[in-house]
């Protein structure tokens, strides 16, 4: 048995818009499996994370730097990594996927120029370094940005 193989007892996990408080004959009827009194069982109970008046965790812990929203995650590829498509190969983001260069194309792809490319190649991708696409074309192969 691993931990990837556990499943909960048949029959004893709930869907999530069961009805609670209709009632006794529901099986989940007057406290509405809230328990007895106490804060957690009325109606204003406190917001997640809520530490009971002290300084909440997510405000005691400092906060440093800059997290830009508008980032974009870039993968970078070698020239040296294009070598094992054929002579004359049209190379794009679904290819590179396909022959398992990159896992997953996230914001887009950019070639970059370190190493030596032997074959001529059609390269279509996001962004390409000067070195990069001046070496695709000494190859005799073009690049072109999508």
């Amino acid at each position: 048995m691993n931990l990837s193989n556990l499943t909960p007892a048949e029959g004893s996990v709930h869907n999530d818009n069961f009805r609670r408080g209709r009632g006794h004959g529901s099986g989940n009827g007057k406290t509405a499996g809230k328990g007895h009194k106490g804060q957690k069982a009325r109606s204003g109970a406190p917001r997640p994370g809520f530490e009971g008046g002290q300084m909440p965790l997510y405000r005691r812990l400092p906060k440093r730097g800059f997290k830009n929203r508008n980032t974009k995650e870039i993968v970078g590829i070698n020239l040296d990594v294009l070598d094992r498509f054929e002579d004359g190969a049209v190379v794009t983001v679904e290819s590179l996927l396909d022959a398992g260069i990159i896992k997953k194309a996230l914001d887009g792809v950019k070639i970059l120029g370190n190493g030596e490319l032997s074959k001529k190649l059609t390269v279509k991708a996001n962004a390409f370094s000067e070195s990069a696409k001046a070496k695709i074309e000494a190859a005799g192969g073009s690049a072109e940005v999508i």
